[in-house]
């Protein structure tokens, strides 16, 4: 007896998810949640606005984890290609970069953050389905990048867990100036 699929059934179950890659996945998701926390009941100007001597804003610092997130994980898939050379930017390369650090005008808080939760759900589907963490790639030409260098995929999920942890204690600083809200404590 054949069964007829009509395309209305329920997608199988994810497979579950352990080890390392759940430790991983854990970890990332704390972060994020902090980020996004200290964006909680703001408006959208609020979330543009620099509240320190830095020129960080809540919405920026979430679009800059959002775009080092997609930028990493294409890494991942891709290699060095998927990223630009760093030692080689131009006056208008750097000038789109900066705005990567702040609202620009039409976007929103609520947009910004649906971004980001489509690059954490792509990052976290990548993380599941990646047959090998070990894959490593050489690192792109960057200033900061130790030459010959290279990381694997799991170097960089840690990298970019680092990098939200950093930028949500940003984000906590920049909130707690703004309003007195903390992310703890």
């Amino acid at each position: 007896m054949s069964e007829t699929v009509t395309g209305n059934e329920p997608a199988a179950p994810e497979p579950a998810v352990t080890g390392e890659r759940a430790d991983l996945l854990e970890a990332l998701a704390k972060q994020r949640h902090f980020l996004r926390f200290t964006t909680r009941d703001l408006t959208d100007e609020q979330a543009g606005r620099r509240t320190t001597a830095s020129e960080l804003c809540l919405g920026g610092l979430i679009k800059h984890v959002t775009a080092v997130e997609r930028a990493w994980a294409r890494f991942v898939l891709d290699g060095p290609s998927a990223m630009p050379d760093f030692t080689a930017m131009t006056d208008a390369d750097r000038a789109r970069r900066t705005d990567e650090f702040r609202m620009l005008p039409g976007e929103t808080l609520a947009g910004v953050l649906a971004d980001y939760a489509e690059v954490a759900r792509r990052t976290d589907e990548l993380v599941v389905t990646l047959p090998d963490l070990d894959v490593a790639h050489p690192l792109p030409k960057a200033p900061w990048s130790e030459p010959g260098a290279r990381w694997s995929a799991r170097r960089v999920l840690m990298h970019v867990i680092a990098e939200t942890a950093q930028h949500a204690g940003h984000a906590d600083i920049i909130r707690e100036s703004l309003d007195g809200a903390k992310s703890m404590g």
